[in-house]
Protein backbone atom coordinates (compact mmCIF):
# COMPACT_ATOMS: atom_id res chain seq x y z
CA UNK A 1 0.00 0.00 0.00
CA UNK A 2 2.78 2.39 0.87
CA UNK A 3 4.56 1.46 -2.33
CA UNK A 4 1.42 2.20 -4.39
CA UNK A 5 1.15 5.63 -2.85
CA UNK A 6 4.71 6.48 -3.69
CA UNK A 7 4.24 5.25 -7.25
CA UNK A 8 1.15 7.40 -7.71
CA UNK A 9 2.99 10.38 -6.44
CA UNK A 10 5.92 9.80 -8.73
CA UNK A 11 3.60 9.38 -11.78
CA UNK A 12 1.71 12.50 -10.82
CA UNK A 13 4.92 14.43 -10.60
CA UNK A 14 6.13 13.19 -13.98
CA UNK A 15 2.79 13.71 -15.71
CA UNK A 16 2.14 17.14 -14.26
CA UNK A 17 2.79 20.56 -15.59
CA UNK A 18 6.38 20.55 -14.52
CA UNK A 19 5.86 21.95 -11.07
CA UNK A 20 6.18 19.53 -8.19
CA UNK A 21 3.37 19.16 -5.68
CA UNK A 22 4.00 20.58 -2.17
CA UNK A 23 4.76 17.23 -0.64
CA UNK A 24 7.43 16.51 -3.20
CA UNK A 25 9.01 19.93 -3.31
CA UNK A 26 12.80 19.59 -3.78
CA UNK A 27 14.47 19.77 -0.39
CA UNK A 28 11.16 19.23 1.43
CA UNK A 29 10.20 15.81 0.11
CA UNK A 30 7.51 14.59 2.47
CA UNK A 31 8.37 10.93 1.93
CA UNK A 32 11.61 11.48 3.90
CA UNK A 33 9.58 12.69 6.87
CA UNK A 34 7.18 9.81 6.44
CA UNK A 35 10.08 7.33 6.48
CA UNK A 36 11.51 9.05 9.56
CA UNK A 37 8.15 8.87 11.40
CA UNK A 38 7.73 5.26 10.33
CA UNK A 39 11.26 4.38 11.54
CA UNK A 40 10.73 6.17 14.87
CA UNK A 41 7.34 4.47 15.29
CA UNK A 42 8.83 0.99 14.70
CA UNK A 43 11.75 1.81 16.95
CA UNK A 44 9.38 2.96 19.72
CA UNK A 45 7.23 -0.17 19.25
CA UNK A 46 10.26 -2.48 19.49
CA UNK A 47 12.06 -0.65 22.30
CA UNK A 48 8.98 0.37 24.27
CA UNK A 49 9.01 -2.64 26.61
CA UNK A 50 12.80 -2.72 27.40
CA UNK A 51 12.90 1.05 27.78
CA UNK A 52 9.82 1.08 30.01
CA UNK A 53 11.29 -1.74 32.12
CA UNK A 54 14.62 0.10 32.34
CA UNK A 55 12.77 3.28 33.27
CA UNK A 56 10.68 1.38 35.84
CA UNK A 57 13.85 -0.17 37.32
CA UNK A 58 15.53 3.23 37.36
CA UNK A 59 12.43 4.78 38.95
CA UNK A 60 12.42 2.04 41.64
CA UNK A 61 16.15 2.55 42.26
CA UNK A 62 15.61 6.28 42.64
CA UNK A 63 12.63 5.64 44.95
CA UNK A 64 14.76 3.27 47.11
CA UNK A 65 17.58 5.81 47.19
CA UNK A 66 15.12 8.53 48.20
CA UNK A 67 13.63 6.35 50.94
CA UNK A 68 17.10 5.43 52.24
CA UNK A 69 18.09 9.10 52.13
CA UNK A 70 14.89 9.98 54.04
CA UNK A 71 15.68 7.33 56.67
CA UNK A 72 19.26 8.59 56.99
CA UNK A 73 17.94 12.15 57.28
CA UNK A 74 15.51 11.07 60.01
CA UNK A 75 18.29 9.21 61.83
CA UNK A 76 20.56 12.27 61.56
CA UNK A 77 17.79 14.51 62.89
CA UNK A 78 17.18 12.13 65.80
CA UNK A 79 20.90 12.10 66.58
CA UNK A 80 20.97 15.89 66.34
CA UNK A 81 18.09 16.15 68.81
CA UNK A 82 19.87 13.74 71.16
CA UNK A 83 23.08 15.77 70.96
CA UNK A 84 21.17 19.01 71.54
CA UNK A 85 19.45 17.45 74.56
CA UNK A 86 22.82 16.30 75.93
CA UNK A 87 24.22 19.79 75.39
CA UNK A 88 21.24 21.23 77.25
CA UNK A 89 21.91 18.83 80.13
CA UNK A 90 25.64 19.52 80.00
CA UNK A 91 25.38 22.69 82.09
CA UNK A 92 23.46 20.82 84.75
CA UNK A 93 25.98 17.97 84.66
CA UNK A 94 28.90 20.41 84.95
CA UNK A 95 27.24 22.10 87.91
CA UNK A 96 26.60 18.70 89.49
CA UNK A 97 30.21 17.64 88.98
CA UNK A 98 31.45 20.92 90.44
CA UNK A 99 29.20 20.54 93.48
CA UNK A 100 30.31 16.94 93.94
CA UNK A 101 33.97 18.01 93.64
CA UNK A 102 33.39 20.78 96.19
CA UNK A 103 31.71 18.31 98.57
CA UNK A 104 34.51 15.80 98.08
CA UNK A 105 37.12 18.51 98.69
CA UNK A 106 35.44 19.56 101.94
CA UNK A 107 35.17 15.94 103.09
CA UNK A 108 38.82 15.35 102.19
CA UNK A 109 39.82 18.50 104.04
CA UNK A 110 37.95 17.33 107.15
CA UNK A 111 39.46 13.86 106.86
CA UNK A 112 42.95 15.35 106.53
CA UNK A 113 42.31 17.64 109.51
CA UNK A 114 41.14 14.69 111.63
CA UNK A 115 44.07 12.59 110.48
CA UNK A 116 46.49 15.42 111.23
CA UNK A 117 44.98 15.89 114.68
CA UNK A 118 45.19 12.15 115.37
CA UNK A 119 48.80 12.04 114.17
CA UNK A 120 49.61 15.10 116.28
CA UNK A 121 48.04 13.48 119.34
CA UNK A 122 50.02 10.29 118.74
CA UNK A 123 53.23 12.30 118.39
CA UNK A 124 52.47 14.16 121.64
CA UNK A 125 51.80 10.89 123.47
CA UNK A 126 54.96 9.36 122.03
CA UNK A 127 56.98 12.45 123.02
CA UNK A 128 55.57 12.28 126.56
CA UNK A 129 56.48 8.58 126.79
CA UNK A 130 59.97 9.25 125.48
CA UNK A 131 60.42 12.14 127.91
CA UNK A 132 59.24 9.98 130.82
CA UNK A 133 61.50 7.16 129.69
CA UNK A 134 64.44 9.54 129.31
CA UNK A 135 63.61 11.03 132.73
CA UNK A 136 63.57 7.57 134.35
CA UNK A 137 66.84 6.68 132.66
CA UNK A 138 68.37 10.01 133.72
CA UNK A 139 67.17 9.56 137.32
CA UNK A 140 68.52 6.03 137.37
CA UNK A 141 71.84 7.22 135.93
CA UNK A 142 71.88 10.09 138.42
CA UNK A 143 71.26 7.71 141.34
CA UNK A 144 74.00 5.39 140.12
CA UNK A 145 76.36 8.33 139.67
CA UNK A 146 75.41 9.72 143.07
CA UNK A 147 75.99 6.32 144.63
CA UNK A 148 79.37 5.97 142.96
CA UNK A 149 80.38 9.47 144.03
CA UNK A 150 79.19 8.81 147.55
CA UNK A 151 81.21 5.59 147.72
CA UNK A 152 84.27 7.31 146.24
CA UNK A 153 83.98 10.21 148.66
CA UNK A 154 83.48 7.81 151.55
CA UNK A 155 86.56 5.86 150.48
CA UNK A 156 88.59 9.05 150.25
CA UNK A 157 87.40 10.15 153.62
CA UNK A 158 88.09 6.78 155.11
CA UNK A 159 91.55 6.59 153.54
CA UNK A 160 92.35 10.08 154.65
CA UNK A 161 90.99 9.73 158.18
CA UNK A 162 91.86 6.15 158.98
CA UNK A 163 95.05 5.37 160.82
CA UNK A 164 96.94 2.11 161.08
CA UNK A 165 95.67 1.30 164.53
CA UNK A 166 92.09 1.94 163.37
CA UNK A 167 92.74 -0.39 160.49
CA UNK A 168 94.05 -3.14 162.79
CA UNK A 169 91.17 -2.73 165.17
CA UNK A 170 88.66 -2.98 162.32
CA UNK A 171 90.26 -6.13 160.98
CA UNK A 172 90.16 -7.71 164.43
CA UNK A 173 86.52 -6.81 164.84
CA UNK A 174 85.71 -8.35 161.56
CA UNK A 175 87.48 -11.55 162.47
CA UNK A 176 85.65 -11.77 165.79
CA UNK A 177 82.36 -11.30 164.09
CA UNK A 178 83.16 -14.14 161.79
CA UNK A 179 83.94 -16.27 164.75
CA UNK A 180 87.52 -16.34 164.39
CA UNK A 181 90.30 -16.54 166.96
CA UNK A 182 91.24 -13.84 169.35
CA UNK A 183 94.71 -12.55 169.61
Amino acid sequence: MFGAFIKSQILFALAGDGSAPWWNYPGFEAWKFFNLFLFVGVLVYILRRPISEAMRARREGIRRDLMRAQEERNAALAKLEEVEARLARLDAEVASVREQARTDAIAEQERIALSTEADSQKLREQAVREIESAGKAARHELRRYAAEQSVRLAEEMIRRDIRTEDDTRLVNMSIEELGGSKR
